[in-house]
């Protein structure tokens, strides 16, 4: 690594990110199932395929619209188990409290994460609680993990599995995390607020596995956006994955936010979407399972997977003409999630 100081750019899920994964932790903790890069490791053991998770939320505000960070916590842990294929089975959540934290505050976060997990259906089994002096921390950071249950007999979703052919699908619009937050954060105003997409997606991922259960790939685009993710898949995988723009789902208010900060919200964080590469066939059946479903009614197909360039990610304009969308070089929105 050429960087001889940790930049808030190293946890923003783009370049510097991938840098700091393959340059430093790779190298210390190699081991095939660390390679895959995954959401969640697949680990099988006595005929059993397990999904487990890990994840940290040092999110500001840690209250914002349409969620907070105790909601947030939940739903990325949930998504990350959700994004291998996994029924989620339990999960633990540790806290980072901050001398002065109100106890009315703590306790909002914490009721929210307990309405969240009894949505799924997935129980807080473990935890812990470490409390730092005023200063040396805000408010407060949390780490939560998960272990899930991925079906026998099928392959399990993963980066390396799009295959020329397939279709790329997303379980609606992008980027409203990013945006609420931003927004939010800034005191920005619009004519109406933008609320954060967060919610959990396990039930959503059952639905597509009912409508195709070979799912090739499967992704929740937080950090980075769906940029970062695209290219990971299109690297993992060798192929070259071309996305229509006219055919990307923005919400109206989030599409004027992006302009108006020149913000390209491909490279926005969302944290209540999927993106799933699934054989052309099972595609329709896969969208209409989706738009069944209510964390998907706004699902649509947005690309197609192409054999070469390989690992490039290709965006089609409304004019025709195609351009390179490359992975996020630095930090748009730090500490989103």
């Amino acid at each position: 690594m050429q960087d001889t100081i940790i930049l808030l750019a190293h946890g923003a899920g783009g370049l510097k990110s991938a840098e700091l994964t393959q340059e430093l932790f790779l190298p210390s903790y190699t081991n095939a199932t660390l390679r895959q890069l995954a959401d969640a490791a697949v680990i099988e053991h006595d005929g059993v395929r397990l999904a487990f998770t890990t994840d940290a939320f040092v999110i500001d505000p840690v209250i914002f619209p349409g969620g907070d960070i105790g909601k947030l916590s939940i739903c990325g842990t949930v998504n990350d188990l959700a994004a291998a294929g996994a029924t989620p089975l339990a999960l633990s959540v540790a806290f980072i409290l901050e001398e002065g934290l109100p106890i009315a505050l703590l306790r909002q976060i914490v009721d929210s994460m307990g309405k969240t997990a009894a949505e799924v259906g997935v129980p807080i089994v473990a935890g812990d609680t470490k409390v730092v002096p005023r200063g040396s921390a805000d408010k407060l950071f949390i780490t939560t993990s998960g272990i899930g249950v991925v079906p026998a007999g099928l392959p399990a979703p993963a980066p390396n599995r799009a295959v020329p052919g397939d279709l790329v699908l997303i379980s609606g619009t992008i980027a409203d995390h990013g945006m609420a937050v931003m927004t939010s954060r800034e005191g920005l105003e619009f004519s109406t607020t933008i609320h954060s997409d967060c919610a959990p997606l396990a039930g959503l991922v059952a639905a597509l596995r009912e409508a195709e259960p070979d799912i090739h790939c499967l992704r929740d685009p937080t950090r980075g956006g769906v940029a970062a993710v695209l290219n990971e898949l299109a690297i993992a995988s060798g192929v070259l994955i071309e996305i229509e723009e006219t055919a990307i789902p923005i919400a109206a208010n989030t599409r004027v936010a992006c302009e108006l900060l020149g913000i390209d919200p491909l490279h926005v964080a969302n944290e209540g979407k999927m993106i799933a590469i699934v054989p052309a066939a099972s595609a329709d059946a896969a969208l209409a399972a989706w738009r069944r479903h209510p964390y998907g009614v706004g699902a649509a197909c947005i690309g197609r997977v192409l054999p070469a360039p390989a690992g490039r990610v290709h965006l089609r304009t409304a004019l025709g003409s195609a351009r390179i969308l490359d992975i996020p070089a630095g930090d748009l929105l730090p500490r989103i999630c």
